[in-house]
């Protein structure tokens, strides 16, 4: 008796495994075109090249930084602007970048931490994580107290640092789905 209940178990696992490769096979031959890939790899070349700044008004909103609601972040200016759906700047502020940069392109907030410890040891508050680059998380957060800027050669870190009032502003704002434009 107990051989064929072994047996009976066997083909009922062997029947699932095979039943949820058939699933798995569909789902994936039928997902469009474009989804769960990196945004970066779908960023117009536009996004790549330095976005038109006004030079009367250096902490301006970049031209060409998108549409509608979104978080901008500029590489090359260290900078950050809060925009609001009716393209209105809400708040704009100075960042300290990690080691690693994001690629240019349009990401969405993919995750938030209320507070944890940085990849460098560093306590920080308000992370809002928006892509990876080479297992590396990137996002912005504030550091706890009076702990380091986030600007230290190593470990490498993608924490894109902000004060602790930007950081709060941040948090309020770029929530999960939230777009996130990164420009040079």
């Amino acid at each position: 008796m107990a051989g064929t209940s072994s047996g009976i178990v066997a083909g009922l696992v062997a029947a699932a495994v095979g039943t949820v490769g058939i699933l798995a096979y569909q789902a994936q031959a039928t997902v469009p075109a474009g989804l769960g890939r990196n945004a970066s790899a779908n960023s117009s070349p536009a996004a790549v090249s330095k976005a038109p700044r006004d030079r009367r008004h250096p902490a301006a909103l970049p031209g060409d930084s998108g549409k509608g609601e979104r978080v901008v972040y500029s590489v090359d200016d260290d900078r950050v602007w809060l925009v609001d759906e009716r393209n209105r700047v809400q708040r704009t502020f100075s960042v300290h970048p990690g080691s690693i940069d994001p690629r240019p392109g349009s990401y969405g907030v993919t995750s938030r931490s209320h507070a944890v410890t940085g990849t460098d040891g560093t306590p920080v508050e308000h992370v809002v994580r928006f892509t990876s680059v080479d297992g590396v998380a990137v996002g912005f957060s504030a550091a706890v107290g009076d702990a380091g800027s986030g600007d230290t050669a190593e470990p490498k870190t993608g924490g894109i640092r902000e004060t602790r009032a930007d950081g709060e502003a941040m948090w309020k704002f770029a929530t999960i789905g939230v777009r996130v434009v990164v420009i040079r």
